[in-house]
């Protein structure tokens, strides 16, 4: 039977007559690495403020490692997570040392007891560095690193990250995401939002938001599956002249149309026969059969119902 970490049951969160959150209901597993996806404004972040006990919701029930959240018991459930953000999480003109203990005392974390941890979080990230380094000092990547381990340094059982590698290198993300699998692996639930699609497939289940409403829920082989029903192509213009050619025929040809890099990603539409489609443009481009990505996903349940 599965143990849950988190459980958010019709969660609604109002200011005034506006919906930031609106009816969300989800679970979240112990162990669990989960995405939570969704465009500027969607809620994400009002949801997470609330499961880190930051904010008391308007309606709903939320239940964090067995707590009940209600009025008055914001510190209990402080107590139980650990928050990762994108930028705020350290100060560029402290040490990694004095970063760790004005962490450790605003947690309360006894001296000897933050000792251990700093040298046992130390080993888990492979860092054997000065710890007298200034942080503005160090590399993007490795100031994340650091990041994760003040996030962490009061060992909770949930740790929220938020979008934790936006402008940190491709090597260095891919090191991060390596160290939020073993802390899965090691027990701890992991909440997770980024804008990298190449990153969320690393997660167990992905739930999307738009407009304060979670819109789909489930392991993002499951998402690609079931979000398209036809296939998707791969077309690359031969040059400049065919791209243009092939934007003024998309509209034709193609219910999906979308740009990706020096390529597109399109679906051909119902009434039209993949035969005709390719018939018509193979002249002006390659084309390949493709298999859905995270970002088609993306853009076709969050990105094309805002613009609805």
């Amino acid at each position: 039977m599965d143990k849950f970490a988190v459980t958010v049951n019709h969660l609604c969160v109002q200011f005034g007559n506006f919906y930031a959150v609106k009816d969300v209901s989800f679970s979240v597993r112990v162990g669990e690495i989960f995405g939570f996806l969704g465009a500027n404004g969607a809620g994400k972040t009002t949801t997470i403020r609330v499961l880190c006990g930051l904010i008391v919701p308007t309606s709903g029930e939320v239940t964090i490692d067995s707590e009940h959240f209600t009025k008055g018991k914001e510190g209990h459930i402080k107590r139980k997570v650990g928050y990762m953000s994108q930028k705020f999480t350290l100060y560029d003109d402290l040490s990694i040392e004095e970063n760790l203990d004005f962490t450790a005392a605003l947690r309360q974390i006894p001296a000897k007891i933050c000792s251990a941890r700093k040298k046992e979080l130390f080993e888990f990230i492979g860092f054997d560095k000065s710890q007298d380094i200034i942080v503005a000092d160090l590399p993007s990547g490795q100031k994340q690193e650091i990041a994760l381990i003040a996030s962490i340094l009061h060992d909770p059982k949930i740790v929220f990250l938020d979008e934790p590698t936006a402008g940190v290198a491709p090597a260095s993300r891919m090191r991060f995401w390596n160290l939020v699998n073993r802390l899965s692996q090691a027990g701890k639930t992991i909440f997770v939002t980024t804008h990298y699609m190449d990153e969320a497939e690393n997660c167990n289940r992905i739930a999307l938001m738009r407009h304060g409403e979670l819109i789909a829920l489930d392991a993002p082989e499951n998402l690609k599956r079931n979000t398209y029903q036809k296939q998707i192509y791969l077309l690359t213009p031969r040059d400049k002249n065919c791209q243009k050619l092939l934007v003024n025929q998309s509209q034709e040809y193609f219910s999906m149309f979308e740009p990706y890099g020096q390529h597109f990603h399109a679906i051909v539409k119902d009434d039209i026969p993949d035969e005709k489609m390719i018939s018509a443009v193979s002249d002006i481009c390659s084309i390949k059969g493709i298999e859905p990505s995270l970002e088609d996903v993306f853009v076709k349940l969050v990105e094309e119902g805002i613009t609805r």
